[in-house]
C-alpha cells in the first residue's frame, strides 16, 4: 500500500511557514539561541556553570539550550553571547525579490 504525500515548497522561513506573528524575529532568535548553546557545548559547560557567566537562571539556560526563545528579546540574547565572549555584527542587505513561482504558490 502506497500513500501520496504532499509537500509545501518553504518560504525559506519556517516560522513565516508556520504563519507566526513576528517570523524575522523569531527566525533571528533561534539563530543566536543556536549559537550559544554551541559555544556552551564547546566548552563543555553545565547548565548551571552557564548560568553564572550569563547572569541568569539555570532554568532560562535550558530554555535557551532548547529553543525555547519566547520569553528572551533579541537583546538578551545577544548579551549572553557578549557575556561569552562573542561580538554580533548586523548585516543589513537588499531582499532578494521574490521568484515568480514563490509569488504563485502565496
Amino acid at each position: 500500500m502506497t500513500e501520496d504525500i504532499t509537500a509545501e515548497v518553504s518560504g525559506g522561513n519556517v516560522f513565516a511557514d508556520l504563519g507566526f506573528d513576528n517570523p524575522e524575529e523569531e527566525l533571528l532568535k533561534a539563530k543566536l539561541a543556536r549559537e550559544i548553546r554551541a559555544i556552551i557545548k564547546r566548552r563543555r559547560l553545565t547548565q548551571a556553570k552557564s548560568a553564572e557567566l550569563l547572569g541568569m537562571k539555570q532554568p532560562d539556560v535550558s530554555a535557551i539550550v532548547t529553543g525555547r526563545t519566547g520569553k528572551f528579546s533579541i537583546d538578551r540574547l545577544v548579551r549572553c553571547l557578549d557575556r561569552l565572549d562573542y561580538k554580533v555584527d548586523v548585516v543589513v542587505r537588499h531582499k532578494p525579490r521574490r521568484s515568480t513561482h514563490a509569488a504563485e504558490a502565496a
